[in-house]
């Protein structure tokens, strides 16, 4: 259970509230959503804010959250969406009957608090802020949203790359297993996912649950937008979000922070300082309260660094580099099994990598690794002597001259020919110290399905977007294997691949 704690709200907006009482929500088709209300005691309508609770929770996840919010003013609504814990139905996975839903839980907040039905806004962790961004391109009352640790593109995050995400599914499963009812629908889909059939029919039902598939309904209501997110999310890595910002008409603001699928925001959770709760505040507070407190007025793209230092603001997602470097893939030394990253790529070169084992380069554990990254500041780390250069390729730069700092989403443009007709290949991007020790700043797979053997591909893999400063003295390193366990590979037993020239890496820089 969480925490009942409080997060300090400015003494002159702090006023007595009714607490908080629990109620019933029955939608059209008789399912019974269980739900709490808290409001302000002052009178008259008040803005108001309606929480979905996350995957595997239930309506206590925000009560620290909505205290403070009642406490502001506002009247808030916290409800457990259908399939899970006490609420009745079968999980809809943000379809059709969720957001059906959220419209008759706006109409029961209407009858019965004190919400203005002109200045409602909707929030949530994860599942609460995907449901929160497809209803507000089907329901115009939303006037706002805060959106952290969500998708925009819920096939990209199931195959992105075209590679299944083995931790992350299983976490969501799992979990729905534990503490949901799930449909016949989403067994037949989970089924089909990890049997790697009917991909078409999977791709479908995540499209229909995917925010950039409304994008024109969103773009017609115009809701003010807030999303935040971490680099490292495991469960919806973050380029999504930087192409649906992007597309956003309305009011719109993005936060990137240092962190696994709803780290970020954690604290916040128990009632405790956060710079991403902060935010929710004040973009409700601007945007339902009419409260003229600056953020509208502010560089709306906000990065917080994974090599620390001050808080960045740029006007747009283009503003975070003003260049891009290529390091191109130079040939691999037969003695050392490494080439040169950096300068022009060059042609005449092949290196072939077998794909029978792992290396020690690796992705980390699903919201494990990547969250101490956000507590402690120490990313998944690899030895890059250790990498078996056997089952991966290894390019490593010269040592910087002075601070190199990446900002944004850099792409390898990798050529090879593989011997199978299916397989995977995952790409590392590594910062480098004297002792050949590499910290992770990105990474990403790629998979091809019944292809053609013995023939060249050539693959234009964006790595999830990030901030990282590489200190002079260090190297960048790309190193490229065949498996990750993070990820459900394709590549079979006796796979191998042949790099060849004309080959790079595209770093964003500031």
């Amino acid at each position: 259970m969480l925490a009942f704690v409080t997060w300090p709200v400015p003494a002159q907006a702090a006023a007595p509230t009714t607490g908080f009482r629990f109620i019933d929500i029955t939608v059209p088709d008789g399912t019974v959503l269980k739900a709490n209300v808290i409001e302000p005691t002052s009178p008259g309508r008040h803005p108001a804010v309606v929480f979905p609770a996350s995957w595997s929770l239930n309506d206590l996840e925000y009560i620290a959250q909505a205290d403070a919010l009642a406490r502001g003013g506002y009247t808030v609504l916290s409800y457990t969406p259908r399939g899970w814990w006490a609420s009745g139905g079968e999980i809809d996975t943000a379809g059709p009957k969720d957001i059906a839903d959220v419209s008759r839980v706006l109409d029961w907040l209407i009858a019965n608090t004190t919400a203005d039905p002109s200045r409602i806004g909707m929030a949530g962790v994860s599942y609460g802020a995907g449901i929160s961004l497809i209803a507000s391109g089907h329901d115009a009352r939303v006037r706002a949203v805060a959106a952290l640790s969500g998708w925009s593109d819920l096939v990209a995050s199931l195959y992105g790359g075209d590679t299944r995400r083995l931790q992350s599914s299983a976490l969501l499963v799992g979990s729905a297993a534990l503490l949901g009812d799930t449909s016949d629908e989403f067994d037949a889909i989970i089924g089909d996912f990890y049997a790697n059939r009917n991909i078409a029919g999977v791709k479908e039902f995540a499209r229909l649950r995917s925010a950039g598939t409304y994008l024109s309904g969103i773009n017609a209501n115009r809701p003010a937008v807030l999303l935040a997110n971490g680099y490292g999310d495991t469960i919806f890595p973050p380029n999504q979000l930087v192409d649906f910002y992007g597309a956003l008409s309305g009011p719109k603001r993005l936060e990137f922070a240092p962190g696994d699928h709803a780290i970020p925001e954690l604290t916040g959770l128990i009632g405790l300082d956060n710079h991403v709760w902060t935010s929710v505040r004040r973009w409700f507070d601007r945007y339902l309260s009419g409260i003229a407190n600056g953020i509208d007025a502010e560089p709306p793209v906000v990065l917080r660094s994974l090599t620390g230092g001050a808080v960045e603001s740029y006007p747009n997602w283009a503003a975070t580099a003003t260049s891009t470097r290529r390091y191109g893939l130079g040939e691999v030394n037969w003695l050392t099994g490494t080439g040169k990253l950096g300068g022009a790529a060059t042609t005449g070169w092949s290196r072939r990598t077998w794909f029978n084992d792992d290396t020690v380069a690796a992705g980390g554990i699903v919201l494990l690794s990547n969250g101490l990254q956000a507590l402690t500041g120490i990313p998944p780390t690899a030895w890059l002597p250790a990498v078996d250069r056997d089952n991966a390729g290894v390019w490593i730069g010269d040592e910087a001259s002075s601070v190199v700092r990446i900002r944004g989403s850099a792409t390898v443009h990798a050529r090879f020919t593989p011997t199978e007709r299916s397989g995977t290949i995952v790409a590392y991007l590594y910062d480098v110290d004297w002792t050949g020790t590499g910290k992770l700043i990105t990474h990403a797979p790629v998979s091809w399905l019944n292809a053609t053997a013995n023939t060249a591909r050539t693959v234009d893999l964006a790595l999830p977007a990030t901030s990282w400063d590489l200190p002079a003295g260090h190297r960048l390193a790309l190193v490229v294997d065949g498996h990750d366990g993070l990820y459900l590979d394709e590549n079979g037993w006796l796979g191998s691949v042949l790099f060849s020239g004309q080959s790079w890496v595209d770093v964003p820089i500031r």
